[in-house]
């Protein structure tokens, strides 16, 4: 009796000390407060791994308790019982997930992809419960059904709207056999999506170009040699030179590098990611993902998965889209045909006894550059270095909009390298938080992104004010140089930061419809006017100086700049363009079947006309965009803002590079207003007018 007296207290004092060290965690998970840090960001130095997986479930039950006490309303369904309550649920899902994905692509870990792979099913059900759910919907369809009587705002039309929209596009009407049906697809492509990302990252990190004999570095400039020893160092060949797939690494190789052999190599090992017969391999993925989108979109009502993405698009159809491609492509290629030649010719004058490879067009495209037009990137780097960029495009954004950004030093950050502003009104008024995250790391992805820790929206008549995040994998420091960019480097942090002004000068009422909510192929528009303001001597002359003197660059290099603008301009978009084309074609298979990857690649790239000499920017094993990235039948989306942003930029340059009044309409009619508008009728606002692809034929030199 003794002996089950003393086990019995065991096990009480056991069970006790669970439940209160259960209790800890829970009071000590920092999702489950509101954050005590400043303006409300996410307290990094806090957040764990082991936080993430209680409060996903947790923030799933919540959710779902809100929808059921939606769905199961005795009262008249009306806007803001419905609308409004469905829109402000699963705030805490939203705090979490926010936090989860962007630390998955910017600062990852093995811990964090084996929830990843968890929790997508998960959100995957999720989802699916809420769009399925027959009597949230119904109470959705009543209201929507008495849009027309009821007195609302032009926002809450939209919302209402969308609202709607979504969950008929979600399978709402569906019988209930073609919604399990879609559930199943559903959550196999959530599944796959995280597979095909994880496994890109993999296989980047995976390979190592190093190299023992100096005599391979021969053309490397210094800059590039001396990143390559600490690159070396880091991965444990001190003393020797090791180059990795990260742009900041492969691009300068490829440019410069006399080696053919070694370019050869590293060439191919960025173009087989995926592709290696390996663990990591995304072949048979992508092709599983296009054949499960099809089988989605029959199921949905729609021809192909192109369509039911492009209904919600300004562009609204495949065949819009492709039509809008061939106006490009057909003038393009016939400029890439011309820049072939030009590069065969050098070869040919230096001797080589070689036909142009894809491995070749970096490099001698660089010798064809410095000969038309004596200019070497190596030269133009030095002016512009990575702080001085920085400062120009907030100088830029000052005389736009009036905006002010303040270094905050006691705002926690994700990693070391993270650099943290405060944005300001003119008037001090506090706009939002902006994370700048530029170096590439073994944790992080490649490419550069905007995202959001936390979307603006307005509640209870005070505004919420956004948190946003901008990714890059620039050059790193290196020795006692700080990072020099190139210049296709420098408009991509004017690109990326336009994002990030659709995020922070948003000015909506409702979450789901603010910042860059808004169609995908209308979303690069306040990215790519950005650009424009780079290379305009006015804002040159600001952010363009020497790392070391401190002079401004050189009319001389300007010069050159401004003439050989339109250099290699067949190359690039003839590369880009077929990638949208390979998208295309995997998204508008009439019927579900899983293709042979490669095979079905090289039909979809020959029908497009795409050269031998040049390799699809991105090749289907390593589409990330469209494989894991939300731009499935949207890759296009880049070019196609180009028309908008062309004709937009053109707004300033008929009256002031800095225009009050033309930013001032421009912040109003596109910046502030989100997804809360068709997004035409909005350009129109601001233009006054639809654009036309004449400005940007002529901006790439293509006429």
């Amino acid at each position: 009796m003794q002996r089950n007296l003393i086990l019995l207290f065991i096990s009480l004092f056991i069970f006790t000390m669970c439940n209160n060290q259960n209790e800890k965690t829970v009071e000590q998970n920092p999702f489950f407060t509101d954050y005590q840090t400043v303006y409300g960001v996410p307290p990094f130095d806090e957040i764990e791994n082991q936080h993430f997986m209680p409060a996903f479930e947790r923030s799933i039950q919540e959710h779902q308790k809100e929808i059921t006490a939606i769905a199961e309303s005795t009262e008249k369904p009306t806007f803001e019982n419905t609308i409004l309550a469905y829109e402000r649920s699963g705030q805490l899902l939203e705090k979490v997930g926010s936090v989860f994905f962007n630390l998955s692509s910017s600062h990852t870990n093995d811990t964090l992809q084996e929830i990843a792979r968890k929790i997508s099913p998960m959100l995957s059900k999720h989802r699916d419960d809420i769009s399925l759910n027959e009597a949230l919907f119904a109470r959705v369809q009543e209201v929507y059904d008495q849009k027309e009587s009821l007195d609302l705002t032009a926002e809450q039309k939209q919302l209402l709207e969308k609202k709607y929209k979504s969950f008929v596009r979600s399978g709402a009407s569906l019988p209930e056999e073609k919604k399990e049906k879609l559930r199943e697809i559903n959550q196999k492509l959530s599944e796959l999506s995280v597979a095909f990302g994880q496994n890109l990252l993999k296989e980047n990190n995976n390979f190592l170009l190093v190299i023992e004999d100096e005599a391979d570095l021969s053309g490397l400039p210094e800059s590039v040699i001396a990143g390559a020893a600490e690159t070396a160092k880091e991965k444990g060949h001190e003393g020797k030179w090791a180059f990795t797939l990260d742009r900041p690494s492969i691009t300068p190789f490829l440019q410069y590098a006399d080696n053919r052999e070694l370019r050869k190599e590293i060439f191919l090992g960025y173009t087989n990611k995926g592709n290696n017969d390996n663990e990591y391999d995304n072949k048979e993925i992508a092709a599983e993902m296009a054949s499960l989108r099809a089988e989605r979109a029959a199921l949905l009502g729609y021809p192909t998965h192109a369509h039911y993405i492009l209904e919600e698009n300004m562009a609204k159809t495949p065949d819009n889209v492709m039509s809008f491609l061939d106006r490009i492509m057909d003038p393009a290629l016939k400029v890439a045909k011309k820049e072939v030649a030009d590069l065969q010719a050098m070869a040919d004058e230096e001797g080589a006894n070689i036909s142009i490879e894809p491995w070749d067009w970096w490099y001698y495209a660089e010798k064809v550059r410095k000969a038309k037009y004596d200019l070497d990137e190596s030269e133009v780097r030095p002016y512009f270095e990575l702080t001085n960029v920085r400062n120009g495009v907030f100088e830029v954004t000052n005389r736009l909009f009036g905006l002010t950004f303040e270094e905050r030093n006691d705002i926690p950050k994700y990693h070391e390298d993270v650099q943290v502003f405060e944005v300001k009104e003119a008037n001090g008024d506090h706009v939002g938080i902006l994370y700048m995250d530029f170096f590439p790391r073994p944790s992080k992805r490649g490419g550069a992104w905007m995202s959001s820790f936390r979307k603006q929206s307005a509640a209870n008549g005070e505004k919420v004010t956004p948190v946003i995040t901008t990714n890059f994998n620039f050059t790193k420091p290196s020795g006692d140089q700080p990072a020099l960019l190139s210049f296709d480097e420098v408009t991509t942090t004017f690109h990326e930061f336009g994002h990030a002004l659709h995020g922070l000068l948003s000015n909506c009422t409702y979450n789901s419809l603010s910042g860059t909510s808004v169609p995908r192929d209308f979303v690069e528009l306040p990215s790519q006017i950005m650009e424009n303001w780079a290379t305009e001597p006015e804002v040159l002359a600001l952010y363009a100086k020497h790392y070391e003197t401190g002079e401004v660059i050189p009319q001389e290099i300007v010069d050159k700049l401004n003439q050989s603008k339109h250099f290699n301009t067949g190359f690039a978009t003839v590369e880009y363009l077929s990638a949208a084309y390979l998208d295309m074609a995997w998204h508008t298979l009439e019927k579900p079947e899983i293709k042979e990857t490669l095979s079905f690649e090289n039909e979809a790239l020959e029908a497009c006309g795409l050269i031998p000499q040049i390799v699809v920017r991105y090749r289907s094993p390593y589409f990330s965009h469209v494989f894991s990235g939300g731009y499935s039948s949207g890759y296009y989306s880049y070019v196609w803002a180009e028309i908008l942003d062309a004709d937009a930029f053109n707004a300033f340059k008929e009256t002031d590079l800095f225009d009050a009044e033309t930013a001032k309409a421009f912040r109003e009619n596109i910046l502030e207003r989100g997804g809360t508008e068709d997004p035409m009728v909005m350009y129109k606002k601001f233009r006054g007018n639809e654009p036309a692809v004449e400005p940007l034929l002529e901006r790439k030199g293509l006429l």
